[in-house]
């Protein structure tokens, strides 16, 4: 256990660093959403403020400002109002996600739909959309304009394609990966791209950014996944199962399926074609996953994605701001240790 805590530290501080590169704006970029989300009617401003409080790493942000940053873009508070931006496509994709899985905790708190109720946090997540795209308009870069709607439709089309496939137990990877590149991983695509943007940058460093944002953001999805099937996790008082028990098939359930006998492979069909599961079912799926050894087999697939990341920013001279967002791919994938 002494080196998983010592590897916990070393993820941290990958996270801190970018963090503390930042510090002066991402404390700008809270006043700006808090600013930002103010309303006359009272359950918007309940909700709104809830959300705020809720938590979040900030990471969508901080990936804006670190490649702003990173690309020369230093005066003004274009990177702020658009890392900004991010987090609002974020919240609202979350407030929505919650209601398509009936999720009642995020974060150690109850979702926002467990207290008010679906329709509400519904319309809340849409308010968000909407300002954020006040912000768009604002900034007044067509260009990341662009960039940022094509991305908010890309995620909603991930979401109804993961609806698609639902409970569809033989689904293939490669669906799961243009699921999971359209939900999660357009948002740090652009999130990195964004920053080349203001910094005016050629399409080569555009590119590259953007391709790392995407890289990590499939990396920080698959990490995700696997770590709610991790009993090791639990050593560290993480709950884990809410996948199984949404009936979400996500990659270490895919896998196992791939490698499981036939027998077993039944069992797992029956579980995920159920409305509900129980925990009996879930200690049986653990037992599988520790027998197919699907945790390493998932983190390999991982490593792939770091791989693509970590050598995206090649082009890129060599500097302080470089080395930090490199240093983030590890903290992807085993953030939650």
């Amino acid at each position: 256990m002494g080196s998983v805590i010592q590897l916990k530290t070393k993820i941290n501080n990958a996270y801190l660093d970018l963090r503390n590169s930042v510090e002066n704006k991402i404390e700008l970029v809270e006043e700006k959403i808090k600013s930002r989300l103010k309303s006359d009617v009272s359950l918007v401003e309940k909700m709104t403020n809830y959300n705020l409080n809720t938590g979040g790493k900030r990471l969508r942000a901080l990936i804006t400002l670190g490649s702003a940053k990173l690309c020369g873009y230093s005066k003004g508070g274009r990177d702020v109002n658009l890392a900004a931006c991010v987090e609002l496509i974020h919240a609202a994709t979350l407030m929505h996600d919650d209601v398509l899985d009936n999720g009642e905790i995020r974060r150690g708190k109850k979702t926002p739909r467990s207290i008010w109720g679906n329709n509400a946090s519904i319309l809340v997540g849409d308010y968000l959309l909407s300002r954020c795209f006040e912000m768009m308009v604002e900034d007044g870069n067509i260009e990341i304009l662009k960039l940022l709607s094509s991305t908010s439709a890309q995620i909603a089309q991930g979401e109804v394609l993961q609806l698609q496939h639902k409970s569809e137990i033989d689904i293939i990877e490669e669906t799961y990966l243009k699921i999971i590149t359209s939900k999660t991983a357009s948002l740090f695509s652009a999130s990195s791209r964004v920053g080349a943007i203001l910094g005016q940058k050629e399409d080569k460093i555009k590119d590259a950014l953007d391709s790392y944002g995407k890289n990590l953001g499939i990396t920080f999805q698959i990490a995700d996944d696997t770590l709610d099937y991790n009993s090791q996790i639990q050593k560290f008082g993480k709950k884990i199962g809410n996948d199984f028990f949404e009936g979400k098939i996500t990659l270490p359930i895919i896998i196992l399926n791939q490698k499981c006998a036939s027998e077993e492979k039944i069992k797992l069909k029956k579980f995920f074609t159920k409305k509900h599961r129980n925990e009996k079912e879930f200690k049986f799926i653990l037992e599988l996953i520790s027998k197919y050894n699907i945790i390493s087999e998932c983190y390999k697939k991982a490593d792939y994605f770091i791989s693509l990341a970590s050598n995206s920013l090649n082009v890129v001279k060599d500097c302080d701001e470089k080395n930090i967002l490199k240093k983030l791919t590890s903290f992807s994938i085993e953030r939650s240790f």
